[in-house]
Protein backbone atom coordinates (compact mmCIF):
# COMPACT_ATOMS: atom_id res chain seq x y z
CA UNK A 1 0.00 0.00 0.00
CA UNK A 2 1.14 3.66 -0.88
CA UNK A 3 1.93 5.89 2.06
CA UNK A 4 -0.24 9.07 1.55
CA UNK A 5 2.02 11.40 3.44
CA UNK A 6 5.44 11.44 1.58
CA UNK A 7 8.37 13.64 3.56
CA UNK A 8 9.54 16.54 1.09
CA UNK A 9 11.74 18.62 2.96
CA UNK A 10 13.11 19.78 6.38
CA UNK A 11 12.79 23.25 8.04
CA UNK A 12 16.44 23.75 9.09
CA UNK A 13 16.78 27.26 10.33
CA UNK A 14 15.01 30.75 11.02
CA UNK A 15 14.96 33.73 8.38
CA UNK A 16 14.26 36.81 9.59
CA UNK A 17 12.37 38.63 11.71
CA UNK A 18 8.89 37.90 10.92
CA UNK A 19 8.27 34.47 11.29
CA UNK A 20 10.28 32.85 7.80
CA UNK A 21 12.11 29.44 8.27
CA UNK A 22 15.12 28.28 5.50
CA UNK A 23 13.66 24.55 3.87
CA UNK A 24 15.90 22.30 2.50
CA UNK A 25 14.13 20.22 -0.31
CA UNK A 26 14.29 16.69 -0.43
CA UNK A 27 12.16 16.72 -3.79
CA UNK A 28 13.59 16.74 -7.19
CA UNK A 29 13.43 20.79 -7.28
CA UNK A 30 12.84 23.84 -4.84
CA UNK A 31 9.88 24.89 -7.50
CA UNK A 32 8.07 21.99 -6.35
CA UNK A 33 7.74 22.68 -2.75
CA UNK A 34 6.35 26.36 -3.32
CA UNK A 35 3.49 24.58 -5.08
CA UNK A 36 2.18 23.40 -1.91
CA UNK A 37 -0.85 25.95 0.03
CA UNK A 38 -0.82 22.92 2.66
CA UNK A 39 1.80 20.65 3.78
CA UNK A 40 2.27 18.31 6.95
CA UNK A 41 4.42 17.79 10.01
CA UNK A 42 5.75 14.09 9.47
CA UNK A 43 4.57 12.57 12.41
CA UNK A 44 1.79 14.04 13.13
CA UNK A 45 0.38 14.91 9.69
CA UNK A 46 -1.14 18.01 11.25
CA UNK A 47 -1.70 20.09 8.49
CA UNK A 48 0.44 23.34 8.10
CA UNK A 49 -1.08 26.36 6.08
CA UNK A 50 1.77 27.81 3.61
CA UNK A 51 1.43 31.74 3.26
CA UNK A 52 4.32 31.94 0.80
CA UNK A 53 7.00 29.82 -0.46
CA UNK A 54 10.37 31.52 -2.24
CA UNK A 55 13.32 29.60 -3.58
CA UNK A 56 16.40 31.12 -2.54
CA UNK A 57 19.46 29.54 -4.15
CA UNK A 58 18.71 25.78 -3.31
CA UNK A 59 16.75 26.20 -0.35
CA UNK A 60 13.30 27.38 0.21
CA UNK A 61 11.64 30.27 2.36
CA UNK A 62 8.88 29.71 3.85
CA UNK A 63 5.93 31.51 5.95
CA UNK A 64 3.48 29.59 7.65
CA UNK A 65 0.28 31.24 8.59
CA UNK A 66 0.42 31.89 12.95
CA UNK A 67 4.13 31.50 12.71
CA UNK A 68 4.79 35.36 12.78
CA UNK A 69 7.70 35.95 14.76
CA UNK A 70 11.29 34.39 15.11
CA UNK A 71 10.86 32.48 18.49
CA UNK A 72 7.72 30.44 16.80
CA UNK A 73 9.56 30.06 13.71
CA UNK A 74 12.80 28.79 15.82
CA UNK A 75 10.17 26.11 17.50
CA UNK A 76 9.48 24.59 13.76
CA UNK A 77 13.73 23.87 13.45
CA UNK A 78 14.00 20.34 12.12
CA UNK A 79 11.03 19.69 11.68
CA UNK A 80 10.58 17.26 8.62
CA UNK A 81 7.45 17.92 6.33
CA UNK A 82 4.96 16.28 4.26
CA UNK A 83 3.09 16.70 1.19
CA UNK A 84 -0.10 14.57 0.45
CA UNK A 85 0.69 12.34 -2.41
CA UNK A 86 -3.30 12.94 -3.38
CA UNK A 87 -2.65 16.90 -3.65
CA UNK A 88 -0.61 16.15 -6.45
CA UNK A 89 -1.13 14.59 -10.20
CA UNK A 90 2.36 13.21 -11.54
CA UNK A 91 2.91 13.28 -14.73
CA UNK A 92 2.84 9.78 -17.36
CA UNK A 93 5.79 8.08 -16.72
CA UNK A 94 7.03 10.13 -13.51
CA UNK A 95 6.53 8.32 -9.89
CA UNK A 96 7.53 9.12 -6.53
CA UNK A 97 10.87 7.36 -5.48
CA UNK A 98 9.60 5.95 -2.58
CA UNK A 99 6.71 4.04 -4.37
CA UNK A 100 9.69 2.02 -6.36
CA UNK A 101 11.81 1.28 -3.61
CA UNK A 102 11.34 -2.00 -2.86
CA UNK A 103 10.06 -3.63 -5.75
CA UNK A 104 11.56 -6.73 -7.34
CA UNK A 105 14.41 -6.10 -10.42
CA UNK A 106 14.06 -8.66 -12.55
CA UNK A 107 15.14 -9.59 -16.77
CA UNK A 108 12.70 -8.75 -19.23
CA UNK A 109 13.98 -11.82 -20.74
CA UNK A 110 14.96 -14.27 -19.15
CA UNK A 111 12.51 -13.86 -15.88
CA UNK A 112 16.09 -13.58 -13.86
CA UNK A 113 15.35 -11.65 -10.55
CA UNK A 114 18.56 -9.29 -9.91
CA UNK A 115 17.23 -8.19 -6.51
CA UNK A 116 15.06 -5.14 -4.94
CA UNK A 117 15.13 -1.81 -5.73
CA UNK A 118 17.31 -0.04 -2.79
CA UNK A 119 17.24 3.52 -3.87
CA UNK A 120 17.44 5.77 -6.77
CA UNK A 121 20.36 8.20 -7.96
CA UNK A 122 19.78 11.07 -9.07
CA UNK A 123 23.30 11.86 -10.68
CA UNK A 124 21.77 14.83 -13.78
CA UNK A 125 21.93 13.54 -16.69
CA UNK A 126 19.49 10.42 -15.35
CA UNK A 127 18.26 8.59 -12.34
CA UNK A 128 20.31 5.39 -11.55
CA UNK A 129 18.93 2.31 -9.90
CA UNK A 130 20.64 1.06 -6.91
CA UNK A 131 19.60 -3.03 -6.50
CA UNK A 132 19.98 -4.93 -4.03
CA UNK A 133 21.11 -8.66 -5.30
CA UNK A 134 20.40 -11.57 -3.44
CA UNK A 135 24.13 -11.36 -2.71
CA UNK A 136 23.95 -8.28 -1.14
CA UNK A 137 26.16 -6.48 -4.05
CA UNK A 138 24.75 -3.41 -5.18
CA UNK A 139 23.47 -3.55 -8.57
CA UNK A 140 23.75 0.04 -10.64
CA UNK A 141 21.38 0.17 -13.21
CA UNK A 142 20.50 3.69 -15.59
CA UNK A 143 16.89 4.65 -15.76
CA UNK A 144 16.86 4.80 -19.64
CA UNK A 145 14.31 3.85 -22.04
CA UNK A 146 16.58 1.09 -23.43
CA UNK A 147 17.57 -0.67 -19.97
CA UNK A 148 14.08 -0.01 -18.20
CA UNK A 149 11.39 -1.35 -20.11
CA UNK A 150 8.30 -1.61 -17.56
CA UNK A 151 7.32 -0.45 -14.40
CA UNK A 152 4.21 -2.84 -12.68
CA UNK A 153 2.80 -1.21 -9.64
CA UNK A 154 0.44 -4.33 -9.51
CA UNK A 155 3.39 -6.96 -10.02
CA UNK A 156 5.57 -4.73 -7.56
CA UNK A 157 8.11 -5.49 -10.14
CA UNK A 158 10.64 -3.74 -12.35
CA UNK A 159 11.72 -5.27 -15.88
CA UNK A 160 15.02 -4.56 -17.19
CA UNK A 161 17.12 -5.03 -20.08
CA UNK A 162 20.79 -4.80 -19.37
CA UNK A 163 23.05 -3.86 -21.40
CA UNK A 164 26.54 -5.77 -22.54
CA UNK A 165 28.66 -5.81 -19.54
CA UNK A 166 26.30 -3.95 -17.11
CA UNK A 167 26.58 -6.06 -14.60
CA UNK A 168 30.51 -7.67 -15.41
CA UNK A 169 29.24 -11.15 -16.19
CA UNK A 170 30.23 -13.07 -18.72
CA UNK A 171 27.63 -12.50 -21.76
Amino acid sequence: MKKRFLEIGKIVNVHGLNGMVKVMPWCDSPEFLCEFDTLYRAKSHEPITVERAAVQKNMVLMKFAGVDTPEAANALRNVVLCMDREEVELEEGTYFIQDLIGMQVTDADSGKVYGTLKDVLQTGANDVYEVEAPSGKSLLVPVIPDVVLDIDFDADAIRIRPLKGLFDDAD
